[in-house]
């Protein structure tokens, strides 16, 4: 705004010497005109002595001097405004191709007014707005070839918010292409684990069964025994068919059937329901509550399935300790669960990967300690379907699994 109101003061004062001059050649022009009236005659002065008189009585002394003002001082304006506007032109000109998009125009700095200041700013924004757009245009490219990890320097103004998107743009697109990685990967190695559990049993089940083919057996005794083995097989190969299915089917966003449901109450029955497999093993049992209710909004069905998984590793791997302790509580919103044994450490570079499908802490397929793997990643996607958090800790002394359910309102 101030340098628009130089520009027109500039203008005012070309005005205002145009009319100072228009007046001093109108004074002028008046005194060579009344010396022309006074002079004699002569050949050489009478055609103008003529002129004049002929102009006075034809319009006037007045309007002849009028007339011969206006001309004189649109001449003088257009000949002082003359390079201003050719320069004000030349800058117009310039800006309607920077409108165009030529942000690579430079706008000439011809003055050192205010007028050759405000071209130079505009040639310096502009030479920085083509610089920000060829850095922008540069990361573009880049991160269209896949390198995702380029970032674009940060901005200035409105370039600065198209910046951080693209910026952004990068690191979701990075992140989804490394998830889109994660999922083959998972997808891979669950073809690989599936593939290789389903073989072991069924190897089995195809050996035994093609000795009773080829009559392969001394007696009904060796016989039946092969038919057992076969059978406990299957039963293996159900039961990791089974959970497996289970597996997907939680993972795929299984829909949830809530209600309200007490957890102390709950687990109490859970307790009494594994009395069978405590007594089997030796080991006992012991339920602490914090509280006389613990609600939750849960699916009690997948609960339930959560919760069997964890007791069922509780007594697998904590037969030595000969106790199990439940422990439910609630805190700050949350409900808690902590199941606890007393067998051996887990080593702290496997509490990790524990709710991983098919891993086991042994670091082999053996079924000797009877499980499929998949008992814990399933408890894992049952909990995180209900928006809770499930996490192990081990030490020399004890192994806990805790799990966590926001409280009902």
């Amino acid at each position: 705004m101030k340098r628009l109101m130089s520009l027109r003061l500039k203008f005012l004062l070309f005005g205002v010497g145009s009319l100072l001059l228009t007046v001093s050649m109108l004074f002028v022009c008046h005194q060579l005109a009344a010396y022309i009236l006074e002079l004699r005659e002569s050949p050489f002065v009478s055609p103008f002595r003529w002129a004049v008189r002929e102009v006075i009585q034809q319009i006037g002394s007045v309007p002849a001097m009028a007339v011969v003002g206006v001309a004189v001082f649109v001449t003088i304006y257009m000949l002082l405004t003359r390079g201003t506007t050719r320069y004000l032109n030349e800058l117009d000109q310039a800006l309607v191709e920077v409108g165009l998009g030529r942000l690579d125009v430079r706008i000439p700095v011809r003055t050192a007014d205010e007028l050759g200041n405000m071209a130079e700013n505009l040639d310096r924004a502009m030479k920085g707005l083509h610089s920000s757009l060829q850095e922008i245009t540069g990361g573009l490219e880049e991160i269209a070839e896949g390198r995702l990890d380029r970032k674009i320097p940060a901005q200035t103004g409105e370039l600065a918010k198209v910046s951080e998107s693209i910026n952004s743009m990068a690191d979701r697109l990075s992140r989804s292409i490394e998830e889109e990685r994660r999922a083959e990967r998972s997808k891979n190695d669950l073809i690989t684990g599936v593939s290789h559990d389903l073989r072991t049993p069924l190897t089995s089940i195809l050996g035994f069964l093609k000795a009773i083919e080829e009559d392969r057996y001394k007696d009904e005794t060796e016989l039946r025994y092969y038919v057992n083995i076969a059978y406990e097989k299957s039963q293996d190969l159900k039961k990791l068919i089974d959970q497996l299915f289970e597996y997907t089917r939680i993972h795929n966003g299984l829909p949830l059937q809530l209600s309200e449901l007490d957890l102390v109450g709950f687990l109490c029955q859970l307790a009494e329901e594994f009395v069978p497999s405590l007594e089997q093993t030796g080991m006992v049992c012991r339920v602490t509550v914090g509280r006389k209710q613990v609600p939750i909004l849960a699916d009690g069905d997948l609960l339930v399935r959560a919760f069997e998984n964890l007791m069922n590793n509780a007594i697998q791997y904590g037969t030595e300790g000969k106790y199990i302790d439940i422990q439910v509580g609630a805190e700050e919103g949350w409900a808690s669960v902590k199941f606890t044994n007393y067998g051996q450490e887990i080593p702290s570079s496997s509490l990790p990967f524990l709710f991983d499908r098919f891993y086991r802490v042994e670091g082999s397929r053996s079924k000797s300690t009877g499980g499929t793997g998949l008992g814990l990643a399933i408890a894992k996607s049952i909990v995180d379907v209900h928006q809770g958090q499930i996490s192990v800790a081990s030490n020399p002394q004890c192994t806990v699994f805790e799990t966590r359910f926001p409280l009902a309102e």
